[in-house]
């Protein structure tokens, strides 16, 4: 009953979040508030905090090499080592840095345990997490193109590679939707994929019982405000008619600082436009700040060398040692006394020497 009320609570802070909006500008016609002081505290919240989560990562002492391994590591010149998974140069932690943020390389790795039903008792059985992989690449890589197409909003002219990723994205032609009768030239895939992606990380969280077990509430809130995001994004392309050139007019204000709130854009794009203002001030603070976090991270951005380069803490104060050495040095004479064995005997001295010589010759 735990995940229910994760969700619960997740869906209730996310429909709190398209009600505000809902309310502010179609009840009270707010759109100053929403759309131009709440983008601009929600970017300041952004960039503070992130550089707040930076600072304070790159603060923190990492005094051994604790790179994650998963591959030979280099020893002797017959042994073959894995130059990219357990990488001795940095040559090879850029090459396995690219691979990670561009591939999830990791993640296409990754295996679930299942207890499967056999014979003589339930089996551990381990099963490739190819569609948990693919389904983050979907999302990311669709979110990418989605925040790229977006800056048809904010520049004029539009830069060339708006025009040819939307022509790439939008091949899906569509005629007239019943819907409302207007005419869309196209459908980006990109639109459906990032749908598609965050239905099943959201049931997959639900479905599966480890994953489920582990979820909290800051785990569904993200995913359900994406979907929002999306979702009111979809409803203004496809479905609900929005005034296209207020829009850019107050896109390009905020971004020129110069902003203004023309009338007649629509509550839904208040809504999305809140939506994506409360998702990011949420970023610094949430699971989703991985994204700044992988490069920051020791276990990939550091190569595996321990065995060529002594590393030693710089963070080691200095400290008075008293050796063994010493400690002998010291005591040498009451652990003989003591019967204690010792490494090196105390010299006689020369007077000594000689009356033992004499006596022996005397014999």
């Amino acid at each position: 009953m735990n995940f229910i009320l994760g969700i619960i609570i997740a869906l209730i802070g996310v429909a709190g979040v398209i009600l505000i909006p809902w309310i502010g500008v179609g009840a009270f016609d707010m759109r100053i508030l929403f759309g131009i002081v709440v983008p601009y505290a929600a970017m300041a919240t952004f960039f503070v905090g992130i550089i707040v989560r930076v600072i304070g990562w790159a603060r923190s002492p990492v005094p051994f090499r604790i790179p994650t391994t998963a591959g030979q590591q280099w020893s002797f010149p017959w042994i073959k080592p894995n130059r990219i998974d357990n990488p001795r140069s940095t040559g090879g932690v850029i090459v396995r840095m690219l691979f990670e943020v561009l591939t999830f390389r990791s993640l296409f790795r990754n295996t679930r345990l299942e207890y499967r039903s056999a014979e003589g008792g339930p089996k551990i059985d381990y099963e490739w997490e190819k569609w948990l992989w693919l389904a983050a690449l979907a999302f990311h890589y669709s979110f990418l193109v989605i925040f790229l197409r977006h800056f048809r909003f904010f520049t004029e002219p539009i830069p060339g590679f708006v025009h040819l990723l939307e022509s790439l994205d939008g091949f899906l032609q569509l005629g007239v939707l019943p819907v409302s009768g207007l005419g869309v030239p196209s459908v980006y895939v990109t639109d459906m994929l990032l749908l598609l992606a965050l239905l099943y990380l959201f049931v997959r969280r639900i479905y599966i019982s480890q994953v489920r077990y582990v979820s909290l509430p800051a785990d569904y809130f993200p995913l359900l405000l994406i979907l929002a995001l999306g979702t009111t994004g979809v409803l203004m392309r496809y479905f609900i008619r929005v005034d296209i050139t207020a829009v850019k007019t107050l896109a390009l204000g905020l971004f020129k600082l110069s902003p203004k709130a023309p009338e007649g854009i629509g509550v839904i794009f208040y809504i999305h436009l809140f939506v994506l203002s409360v998702l990011v001030a949420y970023f610094p603070f949430s699971k989703l700040m991985h994204f700044m976090g992988v490069f920051l991270s020791p276990t990939r951005n550091l190569s595996n060398n321990s065995r060529m380069v002594r590393h030693v803490n710089p963070w080691n104060y200095p400290v008075k040692v008293h050796t063994y050495e010493a400690y002998e040095d010291e005591f040498r004479e009451h652990m003989i006394e003591a019967g204690l064995p010792v490494e090196k005997m105390p010299e006689k001295p020369a007077e000594q020497e000689g009356e033992s010589s004499e006596g022996e010759e005397k014999e």
